[in-house]
């Protein structure tokens, strides 16, 4: 079966940095009116908003802002230290162009991955990471960790997975 080749991959808002001031701007298809979402409301008022056709712009979440460590960071350490920065990832619905401002804050808390090993998907569905995990193990990954804390991202990672023959955990990242 080979050598153990391992990855993690965590998603950032809400599971390694949580109270952050990013907000999404929600606007009503027919009223105009708009609506401020946080981070923290995104996972249960984002899927119902856009049930309702409402338009979403994400523009704020090029900067991070304000924000503590989340559940989920000092384990990523952790996982820097067993399987090296290069082998560590964090996949994110944010734009790509938000790599800058999360790389920035992911060092001043004394982690420092590849600028490459940030992916901005620009996709709130889980599909978009199970897509993305896929694509890992085809580069040859077989022990594959991943946390997030949306569920439908944690199941529709944990269905792909479960399909393969190789080790993998998926977690939801829960705020203690």
């Amino acid at each position: 079966s080979g050598k153990i080749n391992g990855m993690s991959t965590f998603d950032f808002d809400e599971t390694l940095i949580i109270d952050g001031k990013n907000f999404v701007i929600a606007t009503n298809p027919v009223t105009k009116q708009q609506e401020k979402i946080s981070s923290a409301e995104w996972p249960t008022r984002g899927p119902e908003l856009m049930a309702m056709d409402y338009e979403m712009n994400f523009d704020d979440f090029v900067n991070v802002r304000g924000g503590i460590d989340g559940p989920l960071l000092q384990k990523m350490k952790n996982q820097i230290k067993k399987y090296g920065p290069e082998n560590v990832f964090v996949l994110t619905a944010r734009t790509q162009n938000a790599d800058t401002a999360i790389h920035e804050w992911l060092k001043s808390k004394g982690i420092n991955i590849p600028f490459k090993n940030i992916t901005g998907l620009g996709d709130s569905r889980g599909q978009a990471k199970a897509d993305w995990m896929l694509e890992k193990f085809a580069e040859g990954y077989n022990d594959m960790y991943f946390v997030d804390d949306a569920l439908p991202n944690v199941k529709a990672v944990k269905d792909v997975l479960e399909q393969l023959d190789i080790k993998s955990k998926v977690v939801q990242a829960k705020i203690k």
